[in-house]
């Protein structure tokens, strides 16, 4: 039976796909080291990746993402950035870990974000979970976008590669609530955000 998936395989592996290779070179940002791990569209700056490509683009497009530009971040895009530690108490196991990685202010602000109080994340992750969640909120609960759990880095089909999360220990109004509760602003396996205002 035909498979077009496994002729362009094919031709990829004779060489002979070269401008198909070349038109998905053309979506990986500049100087990047490695597997596009987190891209961020909307109010953003000048970018490092073209258009949204509904042929490549296959996660986004099913989760409905359309952009124009975007900015692509590899693992070692994020690891550049400052990194701070938080210890919350994880609804998994119940017990505290050590999570590491930027704000997540300071990935926007890499991505050419002019922060400011009227803006509006919305957060995507692999497995289709989103949540919008505000700059306000960002910036009061101290989000990160973790990249490193007890020292490891964060494992796809584990909570990563990026877990875009706070510690609710920290604040009354959420520690107060049940563990399982505590995080549902904080999608693991986070892979995409969309910038919005109002």
């Amino acid at each position: 039976m035909h498979n077009p998936k496994r002729d362009f395989i094919k031709l990829a592996a004779l060489g002979l796909g070269a401008s198909a290779l070349n038109a998905q070179a053309q979506h990986a940002p500049k100087a990047a080291k490695g597997p596009v791990l987190l891209t961020v569209s909307g109010l953003i700056g000048a970018g490092n990746r073209g258009a949204f490509d509904p042929q490549l683009d296959q996660l986004m497009g099913k989760h409905q993402v359309r952009f124009d530009k975007a900015h692509a971040f590899d693992f070692a895009a994020m690891t550049a950035l400052p990194a701070v530690t938080i210890e919350p108490t994880l609804e998994y196991d119940a017990k505290k870990h050590v999570l590491k990685g930027p704000l997540f202010s300071d990935v926007m602000k890499a991505a050419g974000v002019k922060w400011a109080a009227n803006l509006s994340f919305l957060v995507r992750a692999i497995d289709g979970y989103g949540v919008a969640i505000s700059a306000a909120e960002i910036t009061n609960r101290r989000f990160i976008i973790a990249t490193h759990l007890d020292g490891q880095a964060l494992a796809l089909g584990g909570i990563g590669p990026l877990w875009s999360v706070y510690e609710p220990d920290r604040f009354a109004d959420v520690a107060n609530k049940p563990l399982k509760e505590r995080f549902a602003l904080c999608p693991w396996g986070t892979y995409q955000i969309d910038v919005t205002a109002g």
